[in-house]
């Protein structure tokens, strides 16, 4: 029993000595996280404006996906409200190269839903692919990080080889008409065999219009016995 503090010391000192050389701040406010804090710091971990989507029959998520496509369900963890401290999640994760944001928050989703049965049943997980050049340039799909987090706490297997994307102009700054119009045919199917009569879960890391999305969803349709569910970690207010 006396040893065990003397083994525990020296981790304690080196993981200071890091975080004092390597500051570990909270992605959203800014502030220096404690050793046990990860990505996000308790305030805004409890401040966070979740959707509970998960909890709610025919929410509004659904409702926009199903203007397109037929889907099983849907669920956001958070509101992506534009000017939120909140969009630095997904700035961080997208655009600096911190995939492990990706990974512990598909966990810390995961976690959260997982007893309210919205897993049950989904037999693959697969994320929204990003285009070979998009890949090259970012050095990941931000989307396939997630679905790891979930993954990692569901047991459920990812599938990242099914879907391909081809190339195609940026969403930014496009109505939402025009928007489905640019992701329309977007996306191959390869070995649809392997989806034949199982319930897909699709994971992307933000959903504003649903365009990109219900543009997946509409080149897994045809595979027999198909069903599919989509899982995002932001949402923009609707």
């Amino acid at each position: 029993m006396s040893g065990n503090p003397t083994k525990k010391q020296p981790a304690a000192w080196l993981h200071a000595f890091f975080d004092l050389l390597f500051p570990r701040l909270c992605v959203v406010c800014g502030r220096l996280l404690s050793h046990a804090e990860k990505f996000i710091c308790i305030t805004c971990d409890i401040n966070m404006p979740r959707t509970r989507h998960h909890l709610q029959k025919n929410n509004a998520m659904e409702k926009l996906i199903g203007e397109h496509v037929f889907i099983q369900r849907a669920t956001a963890f958070f509101y992506y409200r534009k000017g939120s401290n909140y969009c630095n999640i997904i700035h961080e994760l997208k655009y600096k190269g911190r995939k492990e944001i990706g990974m512990a928050m598909g966990r810390k989703l995961a976690n959260e839903i997982q007893n309210s049965g919205f897993f049950d049943g989904i037999d693959a997980i697969v994320p929204i692919p990003l285009h070979r050049d998009k890949i090259r340039q970012r050095g990941y799909n931000q989307s396939e990080w997630i679905a790891k987090g979930i993954a990692e706490v569901t047991n459920i297997p990812v599938n990242s080889t099914v879907v391909a994307r081809k190339a195609y102009g940026s969403q930014t700054g496009l109505s939402a008409p025009k928007r489905l119009e640019n992701v329309k045919n977007t996306f191959d199917l390869y070995q649809p065999e392997q989806l034949s009569g199982k319930h897909i879960l699709i994971v992307d890391d933000v959903l504003t219009t649903g365009a990109t999305v219900a543009a997946c969803i509409s080149t897994l349709l045809p595979v027999c016995d198909v069903r599919i569910s989509v899982i995002v970690l932001g949402i923009s207010s609707i």
